[in-house]
């Protein structure tokens, strides 16, 4: 795992040389693992977020970034770094954290699910690397930002 880091959570890169940095937290009513929370953010999707994703997907690829439709329903029972979660590549897992990042020519991104004790937290990290990264990044940040305080709150509703 990499030097850079906030509270304990891996980055990209130091927090001053990256283009997008979030991390929200939670308490949830019991304690989940990383991976239980990611399935069940994925088995109750947000429901404009397909929709987004395809949108996404329809403009980004005109750029040549490969198409990433979504998230999957099916639940994953264990993973370990070098699998894929729909379209993040694992990098790290552990009790209390999963890596999981998406790397192509316009930016690098890593989310992270953290949890200690019933709090889970998610980090995203980004670095672009050209125009289209850092326009791309203007859009999709705050909707990121919106998108995670909302899948938050449903893991909180249980």
């Amino acid at each position: 795992m990499q030097a850079d880091q906030i509270q304990g959570v891996p980055l990209l890169a130091p927090p001053g040389r990256l283009d997008f940095l979030d991390r929200q937290t939670v308490l949830l009513p019991a304690p989940i693992t990383p991976l239980e929370a990611w399935n069940r953010i994925r088995s109750r999707p947000l429901p404009l977020l397909g929709l987004a994703f395809r949108i996404r997907d329809a403009v980004s690829a005109r750029f040549g970034v490969r198409r990433i439709g979504g998230l999957g329903k099916a639940p994953s029972d264990s993973v370990r770094a070098g699998q894929r979660l729909d379209f993040f590549l694992v990098e790290h897992t552990a009790p209390n954290l999963l890596v999981l990042a998406e790397r192509d020519r316009h930016l690098d991104v890593m989310t992270c699910i953290s949890t200690h004790g019933a709090e889970l937290a998610i980090t995203s990290s980004v670095v672009t690397h050209n125009r289209f990264g850092r326009t791309y990044m203007l859009v999709v940040g705050p909707a990121h930002r919106l998108i995670v305080r909302a899948m938050l709150r449903r893991l909180m509703r249980g």
